[in-house]
């Protein structure tokens, strides 16, 4: 999708502030699904881009375990050793906004789009990827901070920016599997919240031009989770699972799944299955954010009274 036919339909969007908070929100964790490429370039099967190992080890430690603390001692280490990758910056913007760190998230934004910006000289796929991705995430500090309706129009200013980059970015190599999970996580999103749009389309071109192909699998399942197709969903995180099977994550990704499934279908079974998938997202606990723990927790106990009211 173009941007002279996103912006005016986001315009349309950003008068319901709620569904702009959850659109940032989304975004600050997608910005970061980028595969790092120097030992290997998942994303890519030729001409990989060198990314370094520190950040690397930080995108496994996130995505393929769920283990948090491993990645923010890995993210350190990145950020001295390789203080030019953007790539490192977003993350520390989504373990900021994760951990409510507004000043830690306001920092690691404003970073990323400064290494961003220095990269467009020796990387303009990326270098522009990431300037777009350092907008976005300051249109996010921007929502939080100042929130209301001058939060939302100042945040549409920086939406222009994020997409007149990604435009540049797909213009130099539109069907790059790197550019195309961000930009495809973003307008599936969009696609999922907004009325006009088309989902079925942000899903066909998701899953043929991104890459890695669990992170594909796991933007799909969070779509039709909320497009309240669950069986679609159960396929889509099952294949995830598939290849992040000690992701706690995903697990809590599942068990929501199944609740929502159970709910609708008044089966105990199903709700049975989803708390035993939350009991195993929480056995690993330690490795996930104080936060998302009792988020967790609540979601449970949730689906422990429905189970009993059945």
């Amino acid at each position: 999708m173009s941007t002279r036919f996103l912006i005016p339909k986001l315009m349309m969007f950003f008068r319901f502030p709620v569904l702009v908070k959850v659109t940032f929100a989304t975004a600050i964790t997608v910005i970061s699904l980028v595969n790092p490429a120097d030992a290997g370039d998942p994303f890519r099967s030729s001409e990989p881009h060198k990314i370094g190992d520190r950040t690397e080890a930080a995108f496994k430690a996130i995505f393929q375990e769920g283990n948090y603390p491993a990645a923010e001692d890995y993210l350190k280490k990145a950020i001295s050793d390789e203080p030019n990758e953007p790539l490192a910056y977003a993350m520390q913007a989504a373990l900021a906004y994760g951990n409510q760190d507004l000043a830690g998230l306001d920092r690691y934004s404003k970073k990323t789009l400064e290494a961003g910006q220095k990269l467009i000289a020796s990387d303009p796929l990326r270098g522009n990827l990431y300037t777009g991705v350092g907008n976005f995430l300051e249109g996010a500090v921007i929502l939080l901070r100042d929130g209301g309706v001058n939060g939302v129009s100042k945040a549409l200013s920086r939406l222009t920016k994020v997409y007149e980059y990604l435009d540049k970015a797909e213009e130099i190599a539109a069907n790059d599997p790197e550019l195309n999970l961000i930009r495809g996580y973003m307008n599936l999103m969009l696609a999922v919240n907004l009325p006009f749009t088309s989902p079925d389309q942000a899903i066909e071109k998701l899953e043929k031009n991104a890459a890695p192909e669990y992170l594909v699998n796991r933007g799909i399942a969070l779509a039709y989770r909320d497009l309240k197709k669950y069986s679609q969903a159960l396929d889509y995180v099952n294949r995830a699972l598939k290849a992040t099977a000690d992701n706690p994550e995903i697990y809590y990704l599942k068990a929501q799944i199944l609740h929502e499934k159970g709910k609708k279908e008044k089966s105990q079974d199903l709700i049975k299955d989803a708390i035993a998938h939350f009991d195993k997202a929480l056995t690993k606990k330690a490795q996930l954010s104080a936060s998302l723990v009792k988020q967790i927790e609540y979601e449970r106990n949730q689906a422990m009274n429905r189970l009993n009211n059945l």
